[in-house]
């Protein structure tokens, strides 16, 4: 049965990565194969890895061609950890290159369609991985949060999306955006294989010293229970200008079920979430500018041709192998860290993200998880938004929040726009409130399942 699934998922990837361009990837030998003797608590499971996490065997491009066909010698710990489990790799998902976006338009390799219609766009950066699992090809897979690329486009897609505490989830292997920002996350349609998969790849790993000594509890385990007595905050200054009509209504719909499930619903104040867009933009583009340096065609990866000297094959090697908008984040973060702007700028922008995680601190005295909005919009069509980088920064405006605040949230399906686009509504908790956010998921889905599906799926595959 383990072959017969993994193969299913193989043709299905192969099938609808004409219409799609999900993948990056797709393992049509290998992995049926290692299904045989699949064994474990995820024994035979198909699951979809985003192309910046590294996989022996297969590529790791980031969605760039500076990396080219590069082949990482080693797994990421939480891919080392799916393959222990018994789950099976079938391939690698498209994302925006080097994880920088908000559409999964800035991949070398073409933009992700959404499977709910294919001249909008998936969200990004982990665009691939949410389409891959919204159109049914596979249950799990994994992606990375910077500022929003895991819960973003789950909520376009239409499908549950994690982003974990920073340090619950290893960063071994997975290749630098941001480091103190990243974080590898999950997708899924199923609250319970969300819980069960986070149980299998969280933990402490030796190789990040990041990753916090705090015990992995079952999750699966805690996903039932009533919300009596919980308080669920709402943020009533954030559904205001720039916040689509659906989407509010939407998400005010899921407070009311909330309501009915047993939970108070308190106000809360978010004072400098205001600035969470300028701050994240700061921050984020600096620690690119750094990480990015390594690639440089010395070491692996395109090289230009034709630099004959040194500096001239730096150049010419990062002037062809990066797209645009890495090359705008290089020079931003660049010029922050800058000397005579250093001070006016990064540390300012520092200094303003410890007000916002202040924030959350102060908020979450008062309850138990925030609700908002995951993205402003349902998706917005290919190609809307490309040529004015600031309306595409705006997309992160409800998830930057929790990756500046080190703090878990996660993307819920709460229905349908009256043009048939995913809405999704995000549940933002304190350190190490995994459990409970999957807990009020799973309650709001056992009340209100959503069980549309996208044209474009494997569910209409024969």
């Amino acid at each position: 049965m383990s072959r017969q699934t993994v193969e299913a998922a193989v043709n299905a990837a192969e099938k609808l990565n004409e219409t799609l361009n999900a993948f990056l990837y797709i393992d049509r030998k290998g992995a049926p194969e290692r299904a045989n003797n699949a064994s474990g608590p995820l024994a035979g499971l198909p699951v979809a890895v985003k192309d910046n996490l590294c996989v022996i065997g297969m590529q790791a491009s980031c969605g760039s061609r500076i990396l080219g066909d590069y082949h990482p010698p080693y797994n990421a710990t939480v891919v080392q950890r799916l393959i222990d489990a018994g789950a099976i790799i079938i391939g690698k998902t498209n994302c925006d290159e080097f994880a920088m976006g908000s559409s999964n338009e800035n991949s070398a390799f073409g933009p992700v369609k959404n499977p709910w219609d294919v001249t909008r766009v998936s969200g990004g950066s982990s665009g691939g991985s949410a389409a891959a699992v919204a159109a049914g090809i596979v249950p799990l897979a994994l992606g990375s949060d910077t500022g929003g690329s895991v819960r973003q486009p789950a909520s376009l897609c239409g499908v549950l999306g994690l982003k974990v505490t920073y340090g619950r989830n290893s960063r071994y292997g997975l290749v630098a955006f941001a480091s103190s920002l990243d974080q590898v996350g999950i997708f899924a349609r199923e609250t319970n294989d969300l819980a069960r998969v986070l149980s299998v790849i969280a933990g402490r790993d030796p190789h990040d010293s990041t990753t916090a000594d705090v015990a992995v509890p079952n999750y699966a385990e805690l996903l039932t229970g009533d919300l009596k007595g919980m308080r669920l905050g709402f943020p009533t200054a954030l559904f205001g200008k720039g916040l689509d009509e659906e989407v509010a209504k939407s998400v005010k719909a899921v407070v009311d079920v909330y309501r009915e499930l047993g939970a108070e619903i308190v106000d809360v104040e978010l004072p400098h979430a205001g600035y969470a867009i300028a701050v994240y933009y700061i921050i984020a583009t600096a620690e690119a500018s750094s990480n990015l340096a390594r690639f440089d065609g010395v070491r692996y990866g395109f090289r230009a041709e034709e630099a004959p000297e040194l500096r001239q094959m730096y150049r010419k090697t990062r002037e062809e192998g990066f797209g645009p908008e890495v090359k705008r984040r290089i020079m931003l973060g660049t010029y922050v860290l800058s000397a005579g702007y250093y001070d006016a700028y990064y540390r300012k922008a520092q200094q303003v993200r410890t007000l916002i995680k202040n924030d959350f601190l102060n908020a979450f005295k008062s309850c138990d998880a925030i609700i908002t909005p995951t993205s402003p919009t349902p998706a917005f069509a290919i190609g809307e938004k490309v040529d004015d980088p600031l309306a595409m920064y705006l997309n992160d405006i409800y998830t930057v929040t929790a990756n500046l605040a080190g703090i878990p949230g996660l993307s819920v399906p709460c229905g349908l726009s009256s043009s048939r686009l995913p809405i999704g509504f995000q549940l933002l908790g304190p350190y190490w409130s995994e459990p409970t956010l999957l807990k009020l998921a799973h309650n709001y889905l056992e009340s209100r399942p959503f069980t549309e599906r996208p044209p474009v799926s494997a569910f209409n595959v024969d």
